[in-house]
């Protein structure tokens, strides 16, 4: 996919759409599988009534009722005044916002043992979350509205977000992207079975 965007020739181009209706496949499988491994787990935390169990079965419920309202509505996704919509808007978004609120806690927690200046990298990357930070709000604002333009806490807040922040981005993605594709060379040659619930 990388090659056919810098590459922009036809055989390229039916290439890249070979591998995209085949990643749409193994999407649809890889889901069966991703769902056959929720039942399976979440089943024996229920058959062994391990530790949080009726979570599991609120889990398995949440599943099966998701399940036959959207086989049931076949424009469920079309239909935003449907059951399934209503389900999706007014259950499942609170909660994952929810989430979300509860990780800024742990996000505040590791982010103050880890911004302990000890290092000369630690101190940098205090430095940057400080003048991200103040220059994302109105007191920073307030604090260099004085200087000239480029030297305030706004302006040095952009350039980290959008120079040296967006390269550390795009390496991470570059990354987890080679990883994924590893993986899953590993798993489709027989290299990596961990998947299946075995130890080796």
């Amino acid at each position: 996919m990388a090659f056919q965007y810098f590459v922009p020739h036809y055989l390229s181009a039916a290439i890249y759409q070979n591998a995209l209706n085949w990643t749409i496949i193994i999407g649809i499988f890889t889901l069966v599988v991703g769902i056959g491994s929720l039942i399976s787990l979440h089943y024996d935390k229920i058959a062994r009534r391990k530790e949080h169990w009726p979570y599991s079965v609120v889990t398995m419920v949440a599943l099966a009722l998701m399940t036959v309202i959207g086989l049931w509505s076949p424009d469920a996704i079309q239909n935003p005044r449907g059951l399934f919509m209503h389900l999706y808007f007014f259950v499942l978004a609170p909660v994952t916002a929810t989430m979300f609120a509860l990780l800024a806690f742990f996000i505040a927690s590791a982010a103050y043992r880890a911004f302990r200046a000890r290092t000369v990298l630690a101190t940098l990357l205090l430095l940057s979350a400080v003048i991200v930070m103040l220059g994302r709000v109105p007191i920073g604002e307030y604090m260099t509205g004085w200087l000239p333009e480029g030297l305030r806490f706004s302006d040095i807040a952009r350039f980290i977000l959008d120079y040296p922040n967006t390269a550390a981005k795009r390496a991470i993605y570059i990354g987890v992207g080679l990883g994924v594709a590893a993986t899953s060379l590993k798993i489709i040659l027989g290299v990596e079975r961990t998947w299946l619930g075995g130890g080796q």
